[in-house]
């Protein structure tokens, strides 16, 4: 489980191709302070497996459905990455819930300033955007940001600078995929509504009385 505050930016150092997998190996300082193998690490947002490590890197495997959707297996040497360690108990939630179960691709439609912030558009597959709502949670790369509007075809989001600087978002330009990963509660919420619907025999659509019925709100 991670909150999307990401910990630092680390450099791909290798990505071996093997059949349908990589073994990927990442240039890091912060996020190696007590890891070990075994441990798991956000990558852009994906959850990995460290399976080597010395005193300035780690390893990973990524298998192929992380390749699938993901944009892992466009990575080069040299390319900066987002990285996260696992949320601790005793840390605090400054972000959301992530669970580093990325879902696909979104590609930038357009990057406009707006004061000192930066508003940055995605273009988002259907399957995926009705689970976005306006000034609800989204993990973009891995970093847990705010919605701050949505369309029938991509939703955006206010780059303060900070995280603008601490990022892969600030280094990204338009035409580049990132990694989409939507609030995991609007999905449970959907499945348990799905399931009851089919335990009861009903057909109802998901409205603010389906909600209410059932204790959502």
């Amino acid at each position: 489980m991670f909150t999307g505050l990401v910990a630092e930016l680390g450099t791909v150092q290798r990505l071996a191709r093997q059949g349908n997998s990589y073994h990927l190996t990442v240039g890091a300082k912060k996020v190696l302070e007590n890891l070990k193998i075994g441990d798991s690490v956000a990558v852009n947002g994906a959850c990995l497996t460290v399976v080597r490590m010395d005193d300035s890197s780690f390893t990973a495997d990524v298998m192929p459905e992380t390749v699938r959707l993901t944009n892992i297996g466009s990575l080069q040497p040299g390319s900066r990455v987002n990285l996260e360690r696992t949320l601790r108990l005793c840390d605090g939630l400054d972000g959301h819930i992530v669970s580093g179960h990325v879902e696909g691709l979104g590609t930038i439609y357009e990057q406009r300033p707006e004061g000192i912030a930066v508003v940055v558009t995605i273009s988002t597959p259907p399957e995926l955007l009705k689970y976005i709502i306006k000034k609800g949670s989204i993990a973009i790369d891995g970093i847990s940001l705010t919605v701050t509007e949505v369309t029938d075809t991509s939703f955006s989001v206010s780059l303060i600078p900070h995280t603008a600087k601490e990022t892969t978002l600030g280094l990204k330009k338009v035409g580049d995929s990132v990694n989409l990963e939507t609030d995991i509660l609007g999905k449970y919420v959907e499945r348990m509504l799905t399931w009851h619907q089919k335990q009861e025999g009903k057909t109802d659509t998901l409205d603010m009385n389906m909600l209410l019925e059932n204790g959502f709100v």
